[in-house]
C-alpha cells in the first residue's frame, strides 16, 4: 500500500471515527464559455471521446475539458468557468465536497450539470464533443449543493447543509426549470461535526426511475428513499433504512431496483435491494481491505471503489447472480476520490484530491488496471466531479 501522507491519514481517521431553506439566488443569464477554447475535434465523435473534471475552486469553479485519444490518453482541450464558486466542508481534505455526482452528464439532452457549492447554484452547460457552452446558472434550492442526478426529463440536486435537502427540476429546452413544491428536507442534524462526514453523500435514481435515493453518511447512517410520481414529484417524506455504523456514501445502480453502495465505516462495497415500499435490504458485502472507501464507478462488468485514505482503487467483477468477485487494489496518486469510466468501459479516470491529479488507466479484460499517465488539473486541489465518454 502506498504510504499515506499526513493529510491522507487525517481523512481516513475522521471517517473511521464517524463509523463508531436558504434564500433563493437570482439565476444568471445564459453565457458563453469564458475562456480556453476546445480543439476542433469532429462533433460526431467528440461526445464519445471526452473527459470533464470539476475543480471546485473557491476562487471560481471551473470545468476542465480533455479530449480522449483512441489509446485512452487525455489532452487538455479547454477550461470553462461555471459562473459560481467552489466550496469546502469543514474537515475536508482530499475532497472538498465529500460527495459523489457533483458533475453529472445528461445524455438525453447533451447537458452537463456542475454544482457551485460556494454559491448555492448549479451551472448548466451544453456539450458538443469536448466543448462546453454555458447556458444557465440556477439556484440549487438549498445550501451547499454537492450532487446531481438525472433520469429522463427530471433532475434532482442534493444540498448538503442546513440538515440537507433535495430540490427537483425538469429540463425545458436545454434549461432547468425549478419546481418549488419538489423541495424536501432530509432532517439531518445541521450541527453535527466534522461536516465532511456528516453531510449527505449522493442523490440518485433507481435504475427504473421510480425512486429517488439519498445516502446520509454518518449523520443518520441511512439510505433515504423517496417514491416518485410519474411527473417526477417526490413523496412528502422518504422511507429511511438505517445501516448502523455503515456510513453509506456513493452508489451506482444495479438493475431496476438494486444498488452497489460504498460503506466508509467497514470499508466495503455492499449489494442492496430497494423494495417497492422503499425499504432497503442488504444482500451481500465485499470488503476492500482499504481505508476510507467512498466512491464507486461502473465500467462494463467491473466496478471500482475509491479509497481516499489508502490512495488506491479496489476492483470487483459483477457476477450474473449479483455477487462481487474481488480483483485486488491498484495504487493511485494520494487522496483517491471520484472516478469515471469511458462509455465503452475500456478506460478509467480517477481524481485524486491531495495534489489535484487525474490518473488514467486502461481496463484490461480481466478487470486489472494498467496506468497510462496522469495530469495535474489546474486549480483542482480538493476538487471532485468527473464525467467520461
Amino acid at each position: 500500500m502506498q504510504k499515506l501522507t499526513r493529510l491522507g491519514v487525517a481523512v481516513a481517521t475522521a471517517l473511521a471515527a464517524a463509523a463508531v431553506s436558504a434564500p433563493a439566488v437570482s439565476a444568471s443569464p445564459a453565457a458563453p464559455a469564458d475562456h480556453g477554447h476546445a480543439h476542433g475535434h469532429e462533433q460526431g465523435q467528440g461526445g464519445r471521446h471526452a473527459v470533464f473534471a470539476q475543480t471546485d475552486n473557491t476562487a471560481g469553479n471551473q470545468v476542465v475539458a480533455y479530449h480522449r485519444g483512441e489509446d485512452g490518453r487525455l489532452t487538455q482541450a479547454g477550461v470553462y468557468d461555471t459562473g459560481g464558486l467552489g466550496g469546502v466542508l469543514d474537515g475536508a481534505v482530499a475532497d472538498h465536497l465529500a460527495s459523489q455526482g457533483s458533475l453529472t452528464y445528461d445524455p438525453g439532452h447533451a447537458l452537463l450539470y456542475a454544482v457551485n457549492a460556494g454559491s448555492d447554484t448549479v451551472t448548466v452547460f451544453a456539450v458538443d464533443g469536448d466543448r462546453l457552452e454555458r447556458h444557465q446558472v440556477v439556484p440549487s434550492g438549498g445550501r451547499f449543493p454537492v450532487s446531481v442526478a438525472v433520469h429522463g426529463d427530471v433532475v434532482y440536486v442534493l444540498n448538503a447543509l442546513d440538515g440537507g435537502s433535495v430540490q427537483g427540476f425538469t429540463v425545458e429546452h436545454g434549461h432547468l426549470e425549478q419546481h418549488a413544491d419538489w423541495n424536501r428536507c432530509l432532517g439531518l442534524d445541521p450541527d453535527a461535526t466534522p461536516q465532511f462526514v456528516n453531510t449527505p453523500g449522493q442523490v440518485g435514481f433507481t435504475g427504473d426511475g421510480s425512486k429517488l435515493v439519498v445516502t446520509t453518511k454518518a449523520n443518520g447512517n441511512s439510505i433515504d428513499v423517496f417514491d416518485l410520481e410519474h411527473s417526477g414529484a417526490p413523496a412528502r417524506h422518504p422511507v429511511v433504512t438505517v445501516q448502523p455504523g455503515a456510513v453509506p456514501f456513493g452508489f451506482v445502480t444495479n438493475g431496476a431496483n438494486g444498488l452497489l453502495l460504498t460503506q466508509a465505516g467497514p470499508n466495503a462495497v455492499a449489494t442492496v435491494h430497494i423494495h417497492d415500499d422503499g425499504t432497503v435490504m442488504q444482500t451481500a458485502a465485499a470488503p476492500t481491505g482499504q481505508i476510507a472507501t467512498c466512491w464507486i464507478t461502473a465500467a462494463g462488468d467491473f466496478r471500482y471503489a475509491s479509497n481516499a485514505g489508502s490512495a488506491s482503487v479496489s476492483g470487483y467483477r459483477l457476477n450474473p447472480d449479483g455477487s462481487l468477485t474481488a480483483l485486488g487494489n491498484t495504487t493511485t496518486d494520494p487522496g483517491t476520490v471520484d472516478s469515471a469510466a469511458s462509455r465503452d468501459g475500456r478506460y478509467l479516470y480517477v481524481q485524486t484530491g491531495i495534489n489535484g491529479i487525474l490518473d488514467e488507466f486502461r481496463v484490461n479484460g480481466d478487470g486489472s488496471l494498467t496506468a497510462l499517465g496522469s495530469h495535474v488539473v489546474p486549480g483542482a486541489v480538493g476538487g471532485e466531479g468527473i464525467v467520461a465518454f
